[in-house]
């Protein structure tokens, strides 16, 4: 539900199709795993509408949100109903993780992104409840480690769509609720859906020396502009993400180095030399951040050596967080 709030995977030309009608047919998944891989295709092949709320350290907000299908392409809206006037629209192919898979360049369909997660995260049923009016499946996801957080999902039990999601830290407190108050009919579309791969990943000349377990690079959609000599990276787990941006260290629109609180998220930033020339790097997240403070003190130039996964386009770091406000 909450995919319409994230960067969503540049895609390049379609590899295979995936078959919504048998989810009609199949029988009720018996394990946490299978529920959770179901809601995956389930919030790729249902049309819906919905009303939506949203608690976090920024307060209380609701969302409308839709989902739709024309001809294998999938169009999402989420439009805040309060505060300031914000809407997201993505129109798309499914363009899964990239790096998830013995293939890179393929995208990781649910099933392979599920069997990553396996001994990264423990999945366990936890009974059912009642959400928005109707009967759900609660999902808790824990983390094998403390390099990531953990959540818990209350699936549909007719459908198997997120009809809510806490995201709870290293010590399980929640730090944010989102929650469907009301599902409009959901229509499971009888077609297929486009199945893309993952755009290529150029070379880079910096790499992280340290990622928690099972963080892979990430392709991401163009958009924005970045300062000359910066560049952008994201990497993930299939279920947690981070963004790296390196970029030179000028005078103006620089961010304090240390921790920042953005929300739900961190970030870690540090300035210091790096291929010969003063830069700023800065790791944004919903991860702990000791996490991100680590991996910013890990990156290395790599001029020359391995080339690393790079996803061009991004907007710079200075753009994406305040300079200063929540430092910490």
């Amino acid at each position: 539900m909450t995919a319409a709030l994230m960067p969503v995977a540049q895609a390049s030309p379609v590899s295979t199709d995936f078959d919504c009608a048998p989810l009609a047919e199949e029988d009720e998944p018996d394990s946490a795993s299978g529920w959770y891989e179901r809601s995956l295709w389930a919030s790729h092949c249902y049309d819906f509408r919905a009303r939506a709320v949203r608690i976090g350290s920024d307060g209380v907000r609701t969302l409308a949100l839709s989902h739709e299908i024309h001809d294998g392409v999938e169009r999402e809206r989420a439009r805040f109903l309060d505060g300031p006037a914000v809407a997201f629209e993505r129109q798309s192919r499914i363009a899964g993780p990239g790096g998830l898979t013995q293939d890179a360049s393929q995208a990781a369909p649910p099933g392979a992104l599920v069997a990553h997660l396996d001994g990264l995260y423990r999945l366990q049923l936890s009974g059912m409840d009642r959400i928005a009016g109707r009967s759900s499946v609660r999902l808790d996801i824990e983390p094998l480690d403390d390099h990531r957080y953990g959540h818990r999902l209350w699936l549909d039990a007719d459908t198997a769509l997120p009809l809510k999601k806490m995201l709870l830290d290293e010590r399980g407190r929640v730090l944010e609720t989102f929650q469907i108050t009301e599902l409009r009919a959901p229509e499971l579309y009888r077609g297929g859906i486009e199945l893309a791969s993952p755009a290529s990943l150029p070379e880079v000349d910096w790499r992280p020396g340290w990622l928690p377990e099972g963080f892979v690079a990430q392709p991401v959609s163009p958009g924005g502009e970045r300062r000359p000599g910066g560049s952008h990276r994201v990497y993930g787990d299939g279920l947690s993400a981070l963004s790296l941006f390196v970029e030179p260290l000028e005078d103006r629109d620089l961010l304090i180095p240390g921790l920042h609180r953005l929300g739900v998220s961190h970030a870690a930033v540090l300035h210091r030399e790096l291929g010969g020339h003063p830069r700023q790097i800065v790791a944004m997240g919903e991860l702990p951040p000791g996490v991100l403070r680590r991996v910013v003190e890990s990156i290395a130039w790599d001029a020359g050596g391995q080339p690393m996964p790079h996803t061009a386009g991004a907007s710079s770091a200075a753009a994406a967080a305040p300079s200063g406000d929540g430092a910490r």
